[in-house]
């Protein structure tokens, strides 16, 4: 079931700063990635919302690639079967060849991924996220971002983002305000759930490489241009 966030911020307004305020107000959502096109990209309200639950928030065009599961399904609507790591890897990074295998699979696999559907979909990921402390300028709490890295049969999957703003604020409730501020001053580390949602760029959807932690392990990098962030709290954290 949907949840009708803006009862939940608009309640909270009349006790928050400015950018809240005005925040809640221009927001007309009944579901966060339906935002205003013209609110920030990186300022957003912080989500009392469970992982699991993020389908329900996100409209139903949307494929939510956050499991293994899920983003195998993905890579083969796009490029049908794994590469053979052991084939271009060869003897590694100072094997004469390894570079030139490296560039040809991907240069053959961006030319065959032009007609696939998939390369169009609208898709959310997940990154982690870490609140740091408070601005009251802002109204908000800075967000430091950490990549996820996701193992699959297909290699390790980890998300890029393109061009994203720096300034990426979670904004909160009042009762969520005064707690994580409590917390933060304790020294315990706060640690959220960044959704991302967009579409690949095209020309550049999928880079394929190796991992620099281990000798041979394939790295998948789907670089999507994000449409809309979310950034969510467990509900009683």
């Amino acid at each position: 079931m949907k949840t009708d966030w803006r009862k939940l911020y608009l309640s909270e307004s009349r006790d928050s700063t400015p950018l809240f305020a005005s925040l809640a107000l221009v927001s007309l959502l009944i579901i966060p990635a339906t935002l205003l096109a013209d609110e920030p990209l990186g300022v957003k309200f912080l989500l009392p919302l469970r992982l699991s639950d993020v389908h329900s928030q996100l409209p139903p065009d949307t494929h939510v690639l956050i499991d293994a599961t899920a983003i195998e399904q993905f890579l083969h609507r796009l490029d049908g079967v794994p590469p053979d790591w052991a084939a271009v890897y060869g003897h590694g990074h100072h094997d004469p060849g390894h570079d030139d295998r490296l560039f040809n699979l991907n240069r053959e696999r961006d030319v065959k991924r032009e007609e696939r559907d998939a390369l169009h979909w609208r898709i959310a990921f997940l990154w982690s996220g870490e609140l740091s402390r408070y601005d009251p300028e802002i109204g908000g709490f800075p967000v430091a971002l950490g990549p996820t890295f996701t193992p699959t049969s297909w290699g390790i999957v980890r998300f890029k983002y393109d061009d994203l703003p720096g300034n990426l604020v979670a904004v909160p409730t009042h009762a969520q305000r005064e707690s994580l501020i409590r917390k933060i001053e304790q020294g315990q580390s706060i640690e959220i759930d960044v959704v991302m949602v967009g579409t690949l760029i095209p020309g550049e959807s999928i880079v394929y490489d190796f991992s620099h932690e281990q000798e041979g392990l394939g790295l998948i990098m789907p670089v999507v241009r994000v449409e809309e962030i979310m950034y969510l709290i467990p509900p009683r954290q």
